[in-house]
């Protein structure tokens, strides 16, 4: 669990296209939204 003036762990994420997007590196800015979808069963 995270508290207040903890640093976000850096997260490795495959991107669907191919590569791979680490976060929070690769966004910019105070706030990000971020959507999973597990696809259909």
């Amino acid at each position: 669990m995270l508290v207040p003036g903890d640093r976000f762990p850096d997260i490795v994420l495959p991107l669907v296209g191919g590569g791979e997007s680490v976060l929070p590196r690769d966004v910019s800015g105070a706030w990000a939204y971020i959507l999973f979808y597990r696809g259909g069963w």
